[in-house]
């Protein structure tokens, strides 16, 4: 019976350690995997006609056709170029500003191509974002306007429920204008949303907790229930035994 409970035991080891250490392995490289370095933005030259990077796949279709439409007409008009771009996560010991500056480096090495750029960003796991502009820019939109549309105009609608939609086009409703010579029509208020939502949205278009929610799920029970039958096995041998 010892002889059949070590076999038993060496069969345990070579079947659940090996899923045990792929799951630790998991937890441990997943968010690396899954955060996103400026290398990994495509580039975009001024003048480019991508005027939305949508990497963490917030914003409905419908919605990234009116605003890159509404930029491209502002492009077209005044020369002053906008970018959005999201993200899911970044890289370890990277924040908003730090990101958006080196992709504005990146996609616009020069001080001449930088002057009628700007690019509003945002990292969907903390809702961190960040607004860089060019100098020509800041005569139209001084810091204190940009940095409140990244702030007050981005962030309101997600304060109510994570709404990425409603806070890009209001964000476009608001650099628009801004960026034309117009008056700033300042932070929107909070309306609802599921008109200007459509149809078409995204299922990513949803808080990303539940996803998460799942995997973390997934992780521990792929980790808890083979060491549970272990030990539920070790726990009744020996009265079987008697």
């Amino acid at each position: 019976m010892n002889e059949s409970r070590n076999n038993w035991k060496k069969h345990f080891q070579r079947l659940f350690l090996p899923l045990i250490t792929a799951t630790m392995a998991f937890v441990l490289f997943t968010a690396p995997v899954f955060a996103t370095s400026v290398s990994d933005i495509p580039n975009i030259a001024p003048g480019e006609h991508t005027w939305v990077v949508d990497q963490a796949e917030v914003i409905s279709r419908i919605n990234e056709g009116k605003i890159s439409s509404a930029f491209e007409d502002l492009a077209k008009q005044t020369g002053n170029e906008v970018r959005i771009v999201t993200v899911r996560r970044l890289d370890y010991g990277e924040t908003p500003e730090s990101f958006t500056k080196a992709l504005f480096e990146k996609w616009f090495p020069t001080k001449q191509a930088q002057a009628n750029q700007t690019i509003l960003m945002i990292d969907t796991v903390t809702n961190g974002t960040a607004i860089v502009t060019g100098e020509k820019v800041k005569s139209l939109m001084p810091d204190e306007v940009a940095n409140s549309i990244a702030s007050d105009t981005v962030l309101a609608p997600l304060r109510d429920g994570n709404k990425y939609n409603q806070a890009f086009l209001d964000a476009s409703d608001r650099l628009v204008p801004v960026l034309s010579g117009q008056p700033d029509p300042g932070p929107p208020q909070i309306v609802d949303t599921e008109q200007v939502e459509g149809t078409f949205t995204k299922a990513e278009d949803t808080d990303k907790g539940n996803a998460t929610a799942w995997v973390i799920g997934l992780l521990i029970a792929a980790t808890i229930i083979p060491m549970a039958t272990y030990y539920i096995y070790l726990a009744v041998q020996p009265s079987s035994e008697q």
